[in-house]
């Protein structure tokens, strides 16, 4: 059942984070992923209280925003990614309350507030799917779903050949209420996670009347989950191919990156204009090509989207120029901010990536080289931050954390580890409750331990042992994020001017700034480029020269 505010909230982003205009241009916003961030209540399992508590940390890093990872009443069979009431607080994250504190102590802090949104498929436990099981064929309901008659001489075989993300059939059949096998519906990620029919305009309504809701509860915005996926293409065609997923990100898919997904995100950027204080749509949207994620942010659409094609591009110069340049001239002709990130809560950390050799993808299973892959993490971090446009940091990365590599399987809980096909399923081990304080059962996380467990001397990793720590990774972001905002040169922008460096080295300008990186393995020489601003690792300047570690990044002011 949908919780209800004894009143709403009155908290908007006029009242608090900002009267820039257009902040999204060169905004660093934070990802929470609220199960794995902060305890409050000490079940062992983050909720939105404990996000409250942690929000001072946010202030002093100095991101512009928090985007939360979903926190809606679920069954949980995917994270929280299997919605049952868009409405409604899970109970283990609290309930509408918390999410109002944490959203008025958010803005009274200038921090802005994005929250995920899963339009693509709700929980089989959402009250229209329940429903359209319990009537039966012919319900008026099925039609918010796509239920199709299966194939063969009794319908069982499915209604095409779509595979799941989740790996097996995208399609599940039913069993009628007089207990006959029945229709199929399709689900594109895990069973219990139906696809809404978006050609019906019930759908449309509701998640138009969803936005408002959570807008007039003050957030700043959405990042919209599977924003590619709404729409399926007429008829539900097959596709004619198997190991589906080894596709995706290659070519427009019959389920994935229709161009009818256009229409729909520029009606709600109408909702969104309404509002006061520059509301905004993120779409997450896996696209072939960054050319196709900018048509999701033409003038009308979304605001940002993010940059796949750069989060999983090696630690090789010439590949990271290349991404770059592609990214900004995709997205310069509609004018909307280029985004940066290099970690999330699906894919391996890039401390740990880094740690490893290229190629292996963004799900790795072995720690690999750990002091490599936080010097190369620390280097990137200072690119990243130094491009042009908007940044995404993840929860831990300001610490340098890596992925836990080694969590026994019966401590994993992500769902399609338990699957024959598919993703790898090693997401848990970018999830680990992140450490607070160098003391304590679980770091500081909370008083009833973790619900996944950490690893020993994760506390030396922690908030607490890093402050004040010259040299720290959370020092390096700390003094990154606030050179970033102070210095004229950095932030919103559509370009970078290249300039000429040794092989393997990156080296770039921006208005009174350059940024050089050394990606190889080994010292570098190259031409001091003015006063180091900040450095991923020591440097050495001697006059006019200057001596770039293995694996570093510079920012110098000129």
């Amino acid at each position: 059942m949908t919780q209800h505010l004894a009143a709403p909230s009155t908290g908007t982003s006029d009242d608090a984070p900002g009267h820039r205009t257009g902040w999204w241009q060169d905004a660093v916003i934070y990802q929470v992923y609220p199960r794995s961030f902060a305890d409050g209540n000490g079940d062992g399992m983050g909720d939105l209280p404990g996000v409250t508590a942690r929000l001072p940390h946010l202030k002093d890093l100095g991101v512009d925003a928090v985007w939360l990872s979903p926190f809606y009443a679920s069954p949980q069979a995917d994270a929280g990614y299997d919605v049952s009431d868009y409405r409604a607080i899970d109970p283990m994250f609290g309930n509408l309350l918390d999410a109002d504190a944490l959203i008025r102590e958010a803005h009274a802090l200038d921090l802005r507030v994005i929250v995920d949104l899963v339009p693509n498929h709700s929980s089989d436990q959402h009250e229209w799917f329940k429903r359209a099981l319990a009537e039966g064929p012919g319900s008026a309901l099925r039609e918010r779903y796509h239920f199709r008659p299966g194939k063969g001489a009794n319908g069982e075989l499915p209604p095409n050949d779509w595979e799941s993300i989740f790996g097996g059939p995208a399609w599940t059949r039913t069993v009628n209420p007089d207990g006959t096998p029945g229709d199929w519906y399709l689900h594109l990620f895990a069973p219990e996670q139906p696809d809404f029919n978006w050609e019906h305009p019930a759908v449309a309504d509701e998640f138009r009347s969803i936005l408002r809701f959570w807008l007039d509860m003050g957030v700043d915005g959405f990042r919209v989950d599977v924003a590619h996926g709404l729409v399926k293409a007429e008829g539900l065609p097959d596709l004619g191919a198997h190991d589906q997923l080894k596709l995706l990100g290659n070519d427009v898919m019959p389920f994935f990156d229709q161009d009818g997904v256009h229409a729909i995100y520029r009606s709600w950027r109408t909702i969104l204009d309404e509002y006061p204080g520059e509301r905004i749509a993120v779409a997450e949207a896996w696209t072939p090509t960054v050319e196709r994620t900018a048509n999701y942010v033409r003038h009308d659409e979304m605001h940002q989207a993010f940059n796949f094609q750069y989060l999983s591009t090696a630690w090789d110069a010439a590949e990271l120029r290349k991404v770059i340049d592609s990214s900004l001239d995709a997205m310069r002709p509609v004018g909307a901010p280029t985004t940066w990130v290099l970690s999330n809560h699906d894919v391996t950390r890039h401390a740990t990536r880094y740690a490893n050799p290229a190629g292996l993808g963004t799900q790795i299973r072995t720690p690999g080289d750990r002091e490599l892959g936080l010097r190369r993490a620390r280097a990137a971090s200072l690119l990243m931050l130094a491009l042009p446009g908007s940044a995404y940091v993840y929860q831990g990365e300001e610490l340098g954390l890596p992925d836990v590599t080694d969590l026994p399987d019966e401590a994993r809980q992500d769902p399609s580890f338990f699957r024959a096909e598919g993703q790898d399923g090693f997401r848990d081990g970018c999830r680990v409750p992140i450490p607070w304080t160098r003391e304590g059962t679980s770091y500081g996380f909370g008083e009833g331990g973790s619900w996944l467990p950490q690893p020993a001397g994760w506390g030396e990793l922690s908030v607490e042992a890093q402050t004040g720590v010259e040299g720290s990774t959370l020092e390096l972001y700390r003094a990154a994020i606030a050179a970033r905002r102070d210095h004229p040169g950095l932030g919103a922008g559509t370009d970078v001017e290249w300039l000429d460096g040794p092989e393997g080295v990156l080296v770039f300008a921006r208005p009174g700034f350059v940024c050089t990186v050394n990606t190889t393995g080994a010292p570098v020489r190259i031409a001091a480029r003015g006063q180091v601003l900040l450095a991923s690792s020591p440097v050495a300047v001697d006059g006019a020269e200057a001596e770039l570690p293995a694996d570093t990044t510079v920012w110098w002011t000129v």
